[in-house]
């Protein structure tokens, strides 16, 4: 074993070991990965995921036709506390808008038409159950 990984275990025994995913990301990940395939399957161009700037994140970003695509994954196991959908509230939407915004800012054509879409996923047994698609879920801020 080599000096430096030897140090850096005994310092840190933790170090090298693998770190069990959260529950929440594991689920993010299969919905946004499953909204993807239902777009592209729906002939939307993928363009990007998980845009990061300043003011947050977007899930997904895809071309319909010549609208820019900008969609909110939100992952459920069960709708007893209420639409997936809902967490997408006002707040969570000017962050959305302002994210877009940047995005916006990047392109070299800032013309272009663009929408919020929104996917409801809800899950049973670690598998996509249901999928759902709101198109023109809100208005951009």
């Amino acid at each position: 074993m080599k000096l430096w990984r030897w140090i850096t275990r005994a310092v840190r025994p933790w170090a090298g070991r693998q770190k069990k995913e959260p529950e929440h990301l594991r689920r993010g990940r299969l919905g946004e990965a499953a909204t993807a395939r239902e777009l592209r399957s729906r002939g939307f161009r993928y363009l990007t995921s998980n845009y990061r700037c300043a003011h947050g994140e977007i899930d997904l970003i895809f071309r319909d036709a010549d609208c820019l695509v900008f969609v909110e994954v939100k992952t459920r196991s069960s709708e007893e506390w209420g639409r997936p959908a809902a967490a997408v509230d006002a707040a969570k939407q000017h962050r959305l808008s302002l994210t877009a915004a940047d995005y916006l800012r990047r392109l070299e054509d800032p013309r272009v038409k663009w929408r919020f879409d929104v996917a409801e996923v809800l899950l049973a047994g670690g598998e996509v159950r249901e999928l759902r698609i709101i198109t023109n879920a809100f208005e951009g801020r």
